[in-house]
């Protein structure tokens, strides 16, 4: 990454939503802006998560995901950059199965991008496929390092402990003050991290709560999972 990104009022929408906006100024934080791979927010992790590879003398980068994951596709990015290799276990976790769908894309990025990629069955199971090729690396006497879905881990969470002080300066700099600040929540990771430096709510696009407050709770805290914590 170079330089933190930018943040930019949405005008055009408070405007669209006129008296139900309350008067509330809403901002986007544009991570999409970012140079590598197409841009988009997991790069923060995978900044982490590439440096731990290179540190653990690790060759190669394992990834899982779903067939047209971004994060394999910033991956296989990052990887290409860094002179990493990288490998991309892709499940099929949506109902759909065009050409389309299965070849082009992420997919056909993915590809140009130099990514080994393994598009599996339904119903196979992606963790364990990358665990075996984990295994099976290591046996050619090379060394990989396994980025599960969406590369929430301990170390890909502090891309977003980072994000939460570059926010910090941002509204230091600019002289507004971020009252409540809205994520999606889908592996727990950028939710976590960020809960590990401010107050913050996420908004599962396929689960309930719970669930993601398990993840992110993982993350930061272990020991204190059992315990309803505010920001998690």
């Amino acid at each position: 990454m170079k330089g933190p990104t930018p943040i930019q009022r949405l005008a055009r929408l408070e405007e669209v939503l006129g008296e139900r906006s309350r008067g509330v100024s809403i901002w986007a934080k544009r991570d999409d802006l970012m140079e590598l791979g197409g841009g988009g927010n997991k790069l923060r992790k995978l900044e982490f998560l590439l440096g731990q590879a290179k540190a653990e003398g690790c060759d190669t980068l394992v990834v899982t995901g779903g067939v047209q994951s971004n994060f394999a596709r910033l991956a296989a990015a990052a990887c290409a950059r860094s002179g990493l290799a990288c490998e991309l276990v892709l499940a099929q976790m949506v109902p759909r199965t065009t050409e389309i769908y299965q070849d082009n894309g992420n997919v056909l990025l993915d590809r140009l991008f130099g990514a080994s990629v393994h598009i599996l069955d339904p119903g196979d199971d992606a963790g364990a496929y990358a665990r075996r090729r984990v295994d099976e690396i290591a046996e050619t006497r090379r060394k990989a390092l396994l980025a599960p879905l969406g590369g929430s881990t301990t170390i890909g969470c502090l891309g977003y402990v980072d994000c939460a002080f570059e926010l910090a300066r941002q509204s230091a700099e600019t002289g507004v003050a971020f009252e409540q600040i809205i994520i999606p929540n889908g592996s727990g990771g950028m939710h976590a991290g960020l809960a590990a430096g401010m107050v913050v709510g996420g908004v599962s696009p396929f689960s309930d709560r719970r669930i993601h407050r398990a993840l992110a709770c993982r993350q930061v805290s272990p020991r204190n999972c059992g315990q309803d914590q505010r920001g998690s």
